[in-house]
């Protein structure tokens, strides 16, 4: 049976459980990512943590448009995803039980590199999913990806406070959990179809969606994304451990200050969208992440935490308004039968060609200002501030919104 066609004639029940899926999506990163480092540092490892966020996301710049492809052409997104996340969990098991088991790191990065090909093109997936059959995307889909930040919150406070795993391999099993139940819910979802059809090989690895670049606004977004995601990249490597360094004694569990925030953001991100032309959704982004980076640099140079939590709170809020938004510009913007290949791009330069670049940046960034004893935080920060500035002024500039969004269904119309 294809999808389960009574929970898309029932719109309350499609809703909670894709809500459902999202959270279990969330989950799964949450219980290991934030703590990656602290996890490595305990064990001796701290300087594999810019080989592995190098490698996990130099994967995510080969499937994502393979997977777009195929969620436009061949498979059902529904199925590729729960099939994707099945696979996924097992083979976190296997990476995280190596680590534990004290074998090489070299068998750590190659299995989170592997998951990292499974787990590429899931995000964009679910985008398909719920765009295709959520009644007013515009507004419903931010609602329904809050699910994803809960989920991530979730996994922060169980990881700090039940579980007591902040610094341990253990985590990672537990994300495993997620992700198996994540793939098993998604057979329930309704039926995606395929709306393109296979023109060629290039059609078929997903390089249809490179024609994008040709088009001046979606060209600018699609670069100024790739750009944004390299400081940001220091969010998830560097920000637990400086909150370490200043003595927090639960980093992941201060970092999900961040999901919080973008939890609430999620809700008021889609009647800002429809009431505000969407240039001005990305620069105010662009505006408070630059904010939120001066924030942390004020930290560093005063010794205050509470200026770091604060920034670490405001990622919550700038994640929600520009990435999401993207997405649903993209949704927009795209044929029928190029929108899974349209978000594999979008995955790639969000979460494969710029945190790729990020983990090398930013690695040469920290071990360039960060002394030993832990002075030169200020720097640090101060750089990579400087760097959305300079994402902001690009945007500011070269994009021009020209046209309106396209409607789907019922939706309402944004400003343009």
């Amino acid at each position: 049976m294809r999808g389960c066609r009574n929970i898309r004639e029932d719109p309350t029940v499609f809703f909670i459980v894709l809500w459902a899926v999202f959270f279990l999506q969330g989950m799964t990163p949450g219980f290991w990512t934030p703590g990656l480092t602290n996890i490595l540092t305990a064990r001796g490892l701290g300087d594999w943590v810019p080989a592995i966020f190098i490698v996990t996301t130099a994967c995510t710049l080969v499937s994502p448009l393979i997977g777009g492809a195929l969620a436009d052409q061949q498979v059902s997104a529904e199925r590729l995803f729960a099939w994707s996340s099945i696979l996924g969990a097992g083979v976190l098991v296997a990476a995280f039980g190596s680590l534990d088991a004290g074998w090489h790191p070299a068998w750590f990065v190659s299995l989170l590199g592997l998951y990292s090909l499974l787990n590429g093109p899931s995000w964009g997936f679910l985008a398909l999913i719920s765009l295709t059959h959520l009644s007013d995307g515009m507004r419903r889909f931010p609602q329904v990806r809050a699910g994803a930040t809960v989920g991530w919150v979730a996994a922060g406070l169980v990881t700090s406070y039940i579980l007591h795993m902040d610094s341990s391999p253990a985590s990672g099993y537990a994300s495993a959990v997620a992700r198996l139940l994540s793939g098993v819910i998604a057979f329930m979802l309704p039926y995606t179809p395929p709306l393109g059809r296979r023109t060629s090989l290039k059609s078929l690895l997903g390089l249809d969606a490179l024609s994008l670049l040709k088009r001046r606004d979606p060209g600018v977004l699609l670069l100024v994304t790739t750009l944004f995601s390299i400081p940001l990249s220091a969010f998830y490597m560097y920000a637990p451990e400086m909150l370490k360094v200043m003595g927090d004694t639960h980093p992941m569990a201060t970092m999900s200050w961040a999901q919080v925030v973008e939890t609430v953001s999620m809700f008021l991100v889609g009647a800002v969208m429809v009431r505000f032309r969407l240039k001005t959704v990305f620069i105010c982004a662009l505006g408070i992440s630059v904010l939120r980076f001066a924030m942390s640099t004020y930290a560093g140079s005063s010794g205050q935490i509470s200026w770091h939590v604060a920034g670490i709170a405001l990622h919550g809020l700038t994640y929600a308004f520009f990435f999401v938004t993207a997405q649903v510009y993209l949704d927009r913007r795209v044929d029928p039968g190029l929108r899974g290949q349209a978000q594999g791009l979008f995955a790639v330069a969000s979460t494969g060609v710029g945190p790729m670049a990020g983990a090398l940046v930013c690695g040469w960034l920290r071990s360039r200002c960060v002394t030993p004893d832990n002075q030169g935080w200020a720097l640090f920060w101060g750089v990579l501030a400087a760097m959305i500035a300079v994402c902001f002024v690009i945007f500011a500039v070269f994009y021009h919104e020209q046209g309106r969004e396209k409607p789907r269904s019922t939706e309402t119309d944004p400003a343009g």
